[in-house]
C-alpha cells in the first residue's frame, strides 16, 4: 500500500522504520531498518524516533523524519504509533486500513511468513486496535482490493490537502500498521 501510494503522489515521501524483529523470509531487505535491541534502544534513548512501541515483543519506531523539501511523510506505523504522533502533531492525518475480513487478515499473515501462533496473535490484536483506531480517525478504508484501497487513500490526501476553497495545503501524514496485514494506515 504505502509503496503504491508514493508512486502514485511524488509529493510523498516514506519514513522508513526500525525494527528489532527478524527479516521474514521473501521480505524485502529495506522494508525496515533491521536492528539489534541494544542498538534500538541507544537510538530510543538518545531521542532519535518520532515514535516508539513494542508489539508482540518486538520494538518498532519512526526515526525523526528528514523529508527532503515539499514532501509530505508518509507513515507506516501500527495504533500505538499513531496516537503517540496525534498526540504531538494534532493536525496529522490518520488513516486507518482494515482488512476485509479476519479470515483474509490470517491468511495474508500466513503468507508473507508469520506462523499459525503468530497470525492468531496479530489477529486477536487487531480486533481491540479497530475500536481504538475508529475513535481516532474517522478515515477508515478497507483493504480488499489493494487498486480501490491506495485511490481512496489518495483521495482522502488530496481532500485533507486543500482547506475550504483555496489550495492544497501541504500537511498530510498516514501510515500503516507494522505487520503490513491489512492495516492501520496511520
Amino acid at each position: 500500500m504505502a509503496g503504491r501510494l508514493v508512486e502514485r503522489d511524488p509529493s510523498l515521501w516514506l519514513s522508513r522504520s526500525w525494527t528489532t524483529r527478524a527479516r521474514r523470509r521473501g521480505e524485502a531487505p529495506d522494508a525496515y531498518t533491521f536492528v539489534d535491541r541494544k542498538t534500538f534502544e541507544e537510538h530510543r534513548a538518545a531521542g532519535g524516533f518520532l515514535e516508539s512501541a513494542e508489539f508482540l515483543g518486538h520494538l518498532y519506531g519512526t526515526p525523526i523524519p528528514d523529508p527532503p523539501a515539499s514532501k509530505d511523510v508518509l507513515l507506516e506505523i501500527d495504533l500505538q504509533g499513531a496516537q503517540q504522533v496525534k498526540a504531538l502533531h494534532p493536525d496529522a492525518l490518520v488513516v486507518l486500513l482494515l482488512p476485509p475480513s479476519v479470515e483474509e487478515q490470517a491468511e495474508r499473515l500466513r503468507y508473507r511468513g508469520d506462523d499459525a501462533g503468530a497470525a492468531a496473535r496479530r489477529v486477536t490484536k487487531a480486533a481491540e486496535e479497530e475500536r481504538i483506531g475508529r475513535a481516532l480517525t474517522p478515515y477508515v478504508v478497507v483493504n480488499d482490493d489493494v487498486d480501490k484501497a491506495v485511490a481512496q487513500v489518495a483521495d482522502i490526501l488530496d481532500r485533507h490537502r486543500k482547506p475550504r476553497g483555496g489550495l492544497p495545503a501541504r500537511t498530510a501524514s498516514n501510515g500503516d500498521h507494522r505487520d503490513g496485514s491489512g492495516d492501520c494506515s496511520d
